[in-house]
């Protein structure tokens, strides 16, 4: 395949060459030439047997363009859209390519097999390698092997020499914070590898009360020193061998602060025990020459509590300015459910021969007289509608406010007919209010049944809730049958 990636390089690079009088990036260059080339050789082939498709299919691209672009001539439009088509397929094969060519080289750089018969092997600790394999036998069979090709193996010298390098290495590997291993007061860092060495390391210890495996180190109530011999196995496939150091542990080296804070707690202790039967404990007053001032610690969880009713009120101010905005939406929900209604009884009176204002003042007074019908939004408007009209407001400006008040695009459509009714007259006024109602009507259901499906949406959630619950209840009794048989 590298004959192949190869052969498409030179292909762009002879376009390259071929293209230099051409403007633009190398890509649009090579672009231009082949554009300008296929319009020269269609040229000479004149009308073919498929010229008719090829120049329907053109006169189609050039309307889209010159749809898109009335302002650019079509050919033009038609030229730039195959350059652009052209530079972007050229780029995109240059790329792949390169990237092709990368893959091959990344894949035939990391084959193992040399000379036809020989795998190399990684050095030790470079870990094994899974090799793929093709066994052939010319005009009988072929197998292939997925073979796991082990690191190699180090010789007894190899081992012996690295066995000498990490007996002098573990020495100062292991002291962590400590000066020597003459003088171990801290915690050692017992390793189990060494970097560079092929062996694993595991740890024995003379005294686990004083040194553990991990190299802790319990010295605390060590008064003078003692001797720990710390045996290291070091291990390598079969092989193995063992080295021994003598650590000397000794007592713990308190600082001031330390020293300070261990006699208070012991002052603590014996005031503690020495005041057992007492009713009350008395504290140490001195350390010595120092006095002792002592205050208690309270855990005040007020801060927090504060804090969350902070966040309480916070979120009462937004659940207050929400429900605000929810009764706002309620209450335009109520208005135009009541609207086919309102425009219905409208109809209603003027057709049995009252006026505008004598069917507000009907509507207004109807409602007054119910007192166990709940408080209806667009009911309370028309009555401080009627106000106005008893107050000595015009109609027409009543009939406005009320729409402005409503505030519902419906009810503002009606005012404003109402009052241009009253302003120029019309005998139309009863047939528009029974359109009007009958459009109410109509838009009415079409809102119902919005507000049905938005209900089956919001029973979604507790539905799978219950479900949820449901499959517990059947699941867990069952789980525990289960169990128990």
């Amino acid at each position: 395949m590298v004959y192949v990636y190869s052969a498409i390089l030179a292909v762009y690079l002879v376009l390259f060459l071929l293209s230099v009088g051409e403007s633009g990036n190398p890509f649009q260059k090579i672009a231009a030439r082949i554009f300008r080339k296929q319009q020269e050789r269609r040229k000479k082939m004149g009308r073919g047997s498929g010229d008719w498709r090829r120049m329907l299919y053109t006169r189609q691209l050039g309307d889209k363009l010159k749809t898109l672009q009335p302002q650019v001539a079509a050919e033009k439009q038609i030229r730039e859209h195959y350059l652009s088509l052209y530079t972007l397929l050229l780029l995109v094969v240059f790329v792949g390519d390169l990237f092709c060519l990368a893959a091959w080289f990344g894949a035939h750089s990391a084959a193992r097999l040399v000379d036809g018969g020989y795998l190399p092997r990684n050095a030790c600790g470079e870990g094994d390698v899974e090799v793929g394999l093709k066994a052939e036998i010319p005009g009988v069979q072929e197998e292939i092997f997925d073979y796991l090709l082990k690191e190699r193996r180090l010789t007894e010298e190899e081992l012996e020499k690295s066995y000498a390098e990490a007996a002098e290495l573990l020495p100062g590997a292991i002291l962590g914070e400590n000066a020597s291993l003459e003088d171990v007061r801290k915690d050692l860092e017992l390793i189990s590898v060494i970097e560079g060495q092929p062996f694993q390391i595991s740890w024995e210890s003379s005294a686990y009360s004083l040194v553990n495996t991990d190299g802790t180190v319990h010295n605390e109530e060590l008064a003078g020193s003692e001797v720990v011999t710390l045996t290291a196995k070091l291990r390598y496939e079969d092989w193995i061998r063992e080295l021994q150091f003598p650590v000397r542990i000794n007592s713990v080296i308190y600082t001031p602060e330390e020293t300070l804070r261990a006699q208070l707690e012991e002052l603590l202790r014996a005031s503690g025990e020495s005041s057992r039967s007492g009713e009350v404990m008395a504290l140490p007053v001195q350390i010595g020459t120092e006095p002792v001032i002592w205050s208690e610690i309270i855990e005040d969880g007020s801060g927090y509590f504060l804090l969350l009713v902070m966040l309480a009120a916070g979120v009462l101010y937004w659940g207050r300015g929400r429900e605000l905005d929810q009764k706002l939406e309620a209450r335009k929900r109520e208005l135009l459910l009541d609207y086919p209604e309102i425009v219905n009884k409208l109809a209603l009176y003027m057709g049995a021969g009252m006026t505008i204002r004598n069917a507000f003042l009907k509507m207004g007074e109807d409602y007054k007289n119910r007192k166990e019908v709940k408080k209806k939004y667009v009911y309370e408007e028309i009555l401080m509608t009627c106000h106005e009209l008893q107050g000595g407001r015009s109609e027409t400006e009543a009939y406005a406010n009320f729409g402005k008040r409503c505030q519902v695009q419906s009810y503002m459509k009606l005012s404003a007919l109402l009052s241009q009714n009253i302003r120029k007259g019309s005998n139309d006024l009863l047939r528009v209010l029974r359109q009007e109602a009958d459009n109410a009507f109509t838009e009415r259901k079409n809102l119902a049944k919005k507000l049905g499906e938005e209900a089956g949406t919001k029973l979604l959630l507790p539905m799978m809730m219950m479900l949820c619950v449901v499959m517990v209840i059947i699941m867990i009794p069952a789980y525990f049958s289960f169990t128990l048989n």
